[in-house]
């Protein structure tokens, strides 16, 4: 579950904060993949204000930002909150989506005017002016961000970079052992003791320098690890009726050549 810190003034944003969480949390595709966090759902903590939304930042995979006309309470430094955030997510390195209210910046105040520019400047902005143009545009974002990720998966199954996995995940002996046998079966021109890298180019198991699903299925020391449900299970039973406790049951894992096996 990926989790979303919304950022805004809380004040001049608390219908919209309100409606973004919900619909986050009620859309039948966002809600699979997010969860919002608002800082006044936050229950009451031994911790200072300042301190608590910024590990919230700290612990969200996407900062969502709303900035309006009203820039918030400023510290000791002259920084309001929204700003400690949006740089909190910088530094971070967080993904971040900004949305601004308004069709002009005009009549904001002017600290917010320079955070709406010094974040311009960093990432694509999108202007709102209701919840009824906002919602459309997060989730063209985040349907974004999900097939970036390839949490939204358009591309066949054994054809997707296995999520997690690298090449030291992979089995050089297990690729010499399948390259001899392709070799006298089929002819296949690599040699034994070709590179991974050219093995899985030239039988196209590499997504952008990753291994695939089918790499991790075909060659992986411990494809269960990353595709789990990669099982065969086997059940035998006397005659023809089902019956428990089952007489013999057997799970058995590894890559497809030895499920195969």
């Amino acid at each position: 579950m990926q989790r979303i810190f919304i950022s805004s003034v809380q004040k001049e944003f608390a219908a919209e904060r309100a409606a973004l969480a919900d619909y986050l949390r009620t859309d039948p595709l966002l809600r699979r993949f997010f969860e919002p966090f608002l800082f006044e759902e936050l229950p009451a903590i031994d911790q200072q204000t300042s301190t608590a939304y910024l590990a919230q930042v700290t612990s969200c995979d996407i900062y969502l930002g709303l900035f309006g006309n009203s820039y918030g309470f400023e510290d000791a430094q002259g920084i309001s909150p929204t700003e400690h955030e949006f740089n909190c997510a910088t530094q971070q390195h967080k993904h971040r989506l900004i949305y601004v209210k308004g069709e002009t910046d005009q009549g904001k105040h002017a600290k917010m005017q320079t955070l709406i520019q010094h974040a311009s400047n960093q990432v694509i902005r999108r202007r709102f002016n209701t919840s009824a143009n906002l919602h459309p545009a997060v989730y063209a974002s985040l349907v974004d961000y999900l097939q970036a990720h390839e949490l939204l998966r358009f591309t066949p199954f054994d054809a997707s970079a296995c999520r997690d996995a690298t090449l030291a995940d992979l089995s050089f002996e297990k690729i010499q052992s399948f390259l001899r046998t392709a070799r006298l079966a089929r002819n296949l021109s690599l040699a034994e003791d070709a590179a991974t890298n050219t093995v899985l180019t030239q039988l196209r198991l590499l997504k952008n320098d990753a291994p695939t699903n089918a790499a991790v299925l075909l060659f992986g020391k411990e494809p269960q690890r990353f595709i789990y449900n990669s099982e065969v299970k086997c059940a035998h039973f006397h005659g023809t009726q089902r019956q428990k406790p089952i007489p013999f049951y057997q799970v058995y894992k590894g890559t497809l050549f030895e499920l195969v096996d």
